[in-house]
């Protein structure tokens, strides 16, 4: 018996050795304050969650998103012994602190930031930048290769709504389609927020167009199909990630698609997570999955580590996480863009298959 006792409690001493081993500090960045304060706290819901179920500790330090605000941050994060540091929803953030977090090799994992820029500038200046998210330019591509894959042969009209993003998605993927051979038959900016669009629906037919490519947001593309059944012109909308948001005040119809990001709570690998949230109140909307899935990494990452500093731990082998496998490339990006085609039906956002020759 006393052989069992001390065989029982030195294995029991070996197994809390290596879990205070690979225990680690996070620090979390999100907005608490301001405007993005909603989308800081999915920040944070996640990573907490993720931080209890690992054994993992965080220390939350507010995201101010001007420039020049954050300098402190670095500082802060090194006097808490952090590891790594995820959330960011603001580039003047990363800006501010990457050159110190280099200098102390606590890499930055963005659940947020798209900023193809920023990304270079990493790469150039040696800064422990990783994005676990779409980069800039990810969305106009995919929604590229869905025109070129499922409207090669359709008439296509590209519109947007007059702001940087819109025209610029739609200037994008025009750019992309006309070099796989595809012509517009129509190209125009509407004006946004209207309570409806009959008139420009009308244009759309004369111009022979049945299928229409949307550089907006969702309520405006819930118009322009609402606006279309009504007149009885059979339009196929295609918009961005913008599609990602209350199904309100005009509900979406059937069949309208969009390149975003999942429904990240409906798939297999965060069921477990989810059901965690849930029971604590929280919806896994938003940030909230992402940022669970950074914390993953990131203790996956110290235990792979070994003598590696631990930036150098974190490109190549995938990552078990909420959002399924990630794998981030030598670049500091994800290997595989998560954004999807997805279509509406019965009030969700399926995804749907790109057609393969």
């Amino acid at each position: 018996m006393r052989i069992w006792l001390l065989a029982t409690t030195t294995a029991l001493t070996t197994l809390f050795a290596t879990a205070m081993a690979t225990a680690a500090t996070i620090a979390v960045v999100a907005p608490q304050t301001g405007p993005y304060a909603l989308l800081g706290k999915q920040v944070f819901d996640g990573a907490r969650a993720a931080a209890e179920a690992s054994g993992h500790s965080i220390v939350e330090l507010p995201e101010s998103c001007e420039a020049g605000g954050n300098a402190k941050l670095a500082k802060q994060m090194i006097d808490a012994e952090a590891v790594a540091a995820v959330g960011f929803l603001c580039t003047e953030t990363l800006s501010d602190i990457l050159p110190g977090l280099a200098a102390a090799n606590i890499p930055a994992i963005t659940v947020g930031v798209r900023s193809r820029i920023l990304m270079e500038d990493a790469l150039r200046e040696g800064w422990p930048l990783f994005r676990l998210a779409p980069a800039e330019g990810d969305e106009a591509q995919k929604m590229g290769e869905v025109i070129l894959a499922r409207w090669q042969a359709e008439p296509i009209a590209i519109i947007d709504d007059g702001t940087i993003y819109g025209r610029e998605l739609a200037s994008s993927v025009r750019q992309i389609i006309e070099a796989g051979g595809i012509s517009p038959v129509f190209v125009d900016t509407y004006r946004p927020g209207q309570e409806q669009q009959v008139a420009l629906v009308r244009r759309l037919q004369k111009a022979g167009a049945t299928h229409v490519v949307v550089g907006g947001d969702r309520n405006d593309v819930a118009i322009v199909a609402r606006d279309a059944g009504e007149e009885n012109i059979p339009l196929n909308l295609l918009a961005g990630d913008t599609m990602r948001a209350p199904d309100r005040p005009v509900p979406l119809r059937q069949g309208v698609m969009a390149v975003a990001l999942p429904d990240y709570a409906a798939i297999a690998p965060a069921a477990d997570a989810t059901a965690l949230l849930r029971s604590r109140n929280i919806e896994p909307d938003g940030y909230v999955l992402p940022s669970y899935a950074a914390v993953q990494v990131v203790g996956q990452a110290v235990e792979r580590a070994g003598t590696e500093v631990l930036p150098d731990a974190i490109p190549g082998t995938p990552f078990q996480t909420v959002l399924g496998p990630v794998a981030l490339t030598e670049r500091h990006e994800l290997s595989d863009s998560p954004l999807r085609l997805q279509e509406w039906r019965d009030g969700r956002f399926v995804v749907a298959d790109i057609p393969t020759e």
